[in-house]
Parts: structure tokens; sequence; C-alpha cells
């Protein structure tokens, strides 16, 4: 076939993963891949549903597309088009919307690109969707997003994810060392292990198969990857043991992602979070025992219902408390069909927004503080093609991000440098005797 395919992808990194596995179903039935704006004839748009926002930018993309190419085709998946698929439906222009269970038989849905008199729609129940698909994200070659867990067995009350993704369930150890040869031999230094809910890894056919740190063993033998990093894991997943092997890894780097949600035990309680945050000072605490520099990423959410004022300083004070070096603050939007929707205590949309504010101050803040400690500090920086301005950037393991003046010589490349200085512009610069400033 002479048909191209363009994607676009919204929402999380398992996103990401999953797009590119679709594309590679794409390829090898003959379609050319192309980017967003070269008039492709089939669009994919693989969706996010995590707030009220994802779903509306799902809306603008498609009229986007049919402005570069009128009579593409457009197929709607992920998770909003699990959740609502007849309000994508209703989209002008929206060709066909595949549920969590059919995305991956996309290939064999689209048999005709031929319009029809009605939107196309496949969407069993989320509770069809039982096998575990393997996926891993393509044309980075620096870093790939490894998919290794789906779905989730949690019933947090703000969160529609087990509803667009059905039951936790894993890949098998095997298959994922063979994904990780397969990136290994493509070229790329780093593998991000991501999932729904990671830590859950092990979860076959119901059955508990295996566990997180066996994965985590057994990947640390793989050869040909420099890197490996945990993308995010709960806290009460977040076992000592994963904690103590990953400060003496070959390959797993000192950088944890763990969501808190809330500082407050009470909103936590409302959340229905499988933990308190006593449990969570014990985490971050085991973690800087063992590696003092360890950068530790935080999700937390504002404006839940029922959060007093009180309640935000609380989780406000612990949070800036805690030996942490980055914050993800998600505002919280009620979600059809959850509980935390049907709560009293609703926050007013200002103050959700204001406590936004402070936290993404307080993240700064963090950020700084975590980079200043690393000054003085070498440590290896894996650099990436992207250019702005002049400049690439990378990473160090413990994810202080750096830049250099663009040379494609260092694409890809680990090189040793001295962090020394962060710049006034709040830019990472690389002198020519390779030292850092960072930002």
């Amino acid at each position: 076939m002479d048909k191209k395919v363009a994607f676009y992808t919204l929402g999380c990194k398992l996103n990401y993963s999953e797009s590119s596995a679709i594309g590679r179903q794409f390829a090898q039935a003959g379609y050319q891949s192309v980017t967003f704006t070269d008039e492709p004839d089939i669009f994919v748009i693989n969706t996010c549903s995590v707030t009220e926002n994802a779903d509306k930018k799902c809306k603008k993309i498609v009229k986007e597309a049919l402005k570069i190419s009128p009579e593409a085709y457009i197929v709607v998946v992920g998770c909003y088009a699990q959740l609502k698929p007849v309000e994508i439906a209703e989209i002008p222009g929206v060709d066909m919307v595949l549920g969590a269970a059919e995305k991956f038989q996309i290939i064999d849905h689209i048999t005709d690109l031929t319009k029809q008199p009605k939107t196309l729609i496949y969407n069993q129940p989320v509770s069809e969707a039982k096998e575990f698909v393997t996926s891993y994200s393509f044309g980075d070659r620096t870093r790939t997003f490894l998919k290794v867990q789906d779905g989730c067995d949690y019933s947090c009350t703000f969160c529609t994810i087990p509803l667009a993704r059905g039951n936790s369930r894993s890949d098998n150890i095997e298959n994922v060392l063979k994904q990780a040869a397969e990136i290994a031999a493509s070229g790329v230094r780093e593998i991000v292990l991501t999932g729904v809910n990671l830590g859950d890894f092990g979860l076959q056919n119901g059955e508990r198969v295996n566990k997180f740190i066996d994965l985590v063993k057994a990947l640390d033998e793989v050869e040909g990857i420099d890197r490996i990093r945990i993308s995010s894991i709960e806290p009460n997943l977040l076992t000592d043991e994963t904690i103590e092997f990953v400060a003496t890894s070959k390959r797993f780097v000192p950088h944890f992602h763990i969501p808190l949600q809330s500082g407050s035990d009470k909103i936590l309680g409302l959340m229905r979070r499988r933990y308190k945050r006593e449990l969570y000072i014990n985490r971050v605490a085991k973690i800087k025992a063992l590696m003092p520099d360890c950068c530790i990423g935080v999700d937390v959410i504002v404006g839940f219902p029922g959060e007093t004022r009180e309640d935000f300083i609380d989780t406000y004070n612990f949070l800036n408390g805690l030996d942490i070096s980055y914050l993800h603050v998600f505002t919280y939007s009620e979600r059809e069909n959850t509980l935390a929707a049907e709560m009293g205590g609703e926050v007013p949309g200002s103050t959700r927004a204001e406590r936004s504010k402070m936290l993404h101050i307080l993240s700064d803040k963090k950020r700084r503080s975590f980079y200043e400690s690393q000054l003085g500090s070498t440590g290896q920086v894996l650099f990436e093609g992207d250019i702005k301005e002049g400049y690439m950037h990378g990473f160090t393991r413990n994810y202080v991000k750096v830049k250099a003046k663009y040379d494609p010589i260092l694409v890809n490349e680990l090189r040793t440098v001295t962090l020394t200085a962060i710049a006034p512009d709040g830019d990472v610069e690389i002198t020519e005797s390779e030292e850092i400033l960072v930002h």
C-alpha cells in the first residue's frame, strides 16, 4: 500500500509506547508513517482522559487534522475512546472509535478507508480487556518507554483509569527481556519502565506469577542498555528490597517518581489511597539514606472535594519538609462515574488554581535546591538530539537536566562532566572543558 498514517498521542508515557506499537502494525501492513502535517490518509489519535481538558484536546486535534487533510480517515483510540465512545463518535469527522480491547486490532478493523455515513464504534466492556499487549516507544534514539504492566485493581475515588484500561495484568519476564534486547540492538541507551500501576507487576490471568523486584533484578543483567529508569511507582509497592537493589544496581538509576496525591491523611482516606503519609516519609528516608543524591519526584492533587484550607496547608508543609526534588501538580477535575464526583465539599475553581500555583512555586524551589546540592559533583550525561536555539540537552543519572551547544557528535552519547553553576537565565550550559551550568 502507498497510504500514509500519522499519529497524535495525548497523555502518559504508556500511551506513547502503545502508539509506537500500533505504528509498527501499520508499517508491517505497508503503510508509511508520516508527520501530522504531511497530509496523511489516516490519522490515529491516541487519547487520555485523566482531566476534562484532555477530552477537549481530542476534539481540537480532530478539527486540526481535517484542516490538513479533509478527506483523511480519522481513528480515535485510548482511554477517552473507552470511556466515552458515543461522545467521540459525535465529533464531526471521526470515522472510527476503538476501545481498550480493540485498539491493538486496528489493522483488522480498518479494511476500507471509505468514509461511512455513521461513525464505526468497536468498544467492548473494559472487562474484556484481559490480554497484555507488549509495547515500547520507537523513534527516539536516546530513550525508550517500555510497557511492562497495564490496568489497575485499585479503586482511588478520583480515577477513571481502571474504567478505561481494566484490571491489572503484566507481561512475563522472559518477554520483557526479549523486548529490552531488541531495544538495545536498536542503539537506544536508556529504558524507562512504564505501566498503569508499575509496582503491581507480576499478575497474569489473575494470578501473581512474579514480583516487581524479580523484573528489576532480571533487567539489570541485560547487555547493551546503559540506564533503566522506574517511571512511577506507588509508595506502598516500592519495597525496601527494590530501593536497596537500585542503590547498588549496574543499570537502574537513582531516580524515583512516587505519587503522593495529598499530604493530609484525611484527604488520602477520602481518595482511598492505600497508605498514610507516615509510610511516604519512611520511603523517602530509606531512599536518601542509601542514595543521598537520588532524585525524587512527587505527584500531588490540589482541590480534591473536602480539601479545606487547613488540609492544603498540611499538604504544603508536608511537601516543604520532605527531601524531594520536584512536583507534578494536578488540579482536581470531576470525572463521571467516580466516587469523588459525588462527594460534597467542592473546592471553588479559583481556589484550586491558587493552590496549584503555590505548589508549582514550591516545585521550582525544590528543583533549584536539588540542583544546588549537586554543584561540584561529576557524573555522566546522556545527550539527546533535540535542538533549541543552538543548544541540546541531556540528563544525568539522577535526572539533573543540562544543556550544551549543539554538537552532532554528542547525540546519544554518555559524557562525564562536572556540574559547576546555575545559570542566571535558568538555562543549562556546558563549557569547552565539559563543565556544566545547571538549571
